[in-house]
């Protein structure tokens, strides 16, 4: 089970709590909140190194393609000034040479936007996984600060509470 499904386990669960009566607070089982927390905060490291994994790759792709740019330019450049030298072919060569050059460049500037694409992609999908989870943590928290807030009652009114309706075990 990923991040994801843990933080809608999470929700789910906060949404099917019984509600505290003339309030807007509901009641969980406070070990059971922590320990699927504590699965969501143990989870989160992993996707955070795959993060990071990615954004290594991404620099080993762009290092790769800009060699290639470079072998490639150099290529070109050889081949400009091979042709250049010969005397028959001067005008051909210079614009053979600058076509392998201009191709090689864009052959570059392709590569390294179809890189910067799929990253940025994937840090947006995992920039939203991290909203997400952290807006998930932040209503677990507000919901816990709730259950804090809800066992600061009079024993009396919490007597009374929990004889009128009492939650069901989860």
């Amino acid at each position: 089970m990923g991040a994801l499904d843990r933080i809608e386990e999470i929700i789910a669960y906060v949404e099917q709590a019984k509600a505290v009566p003339m309030s807007r607070a509901c009641k969980v089982d406070r070990a059971e909140m922590i320990g699927m927390l504590e699965e969501l905060q143990n989870e989160l490291p992993g996707d955070l190194r795959r993060a990071e994994a990615m954004l290594q790759e991404r620099d080993k792709i762009i290092d790769a393609g800009e060699r290639e740019a470079e072998r490639i330019i150099t290529e070109g450049e050889t081949e400009h000034a091979r042709l250049v030298s010969r005397h028959e072919i001067t005008v051909s060569a210079e614009h053979e040479g600058n076509r392998i050059i201009a191709e090689a460049r864009g052959e570059a500037q392709r590569l390294r936007d179809e890189v910067d694409e799929y990253v940025d992609t994937t840090l947006a999908n995992f920039e939203q996984f991290l909203h997400r989870a952290l807006s998930g943590v932040e209503r677990g928290r507000d919901k816990m600060s709730t259950l804090r807030e809800i066992g600061s009652f009079a024993p009396s009114q919490q007597e009374s509470v929990e004889e009128e309706k009492p939650l069901p075990q989860l």
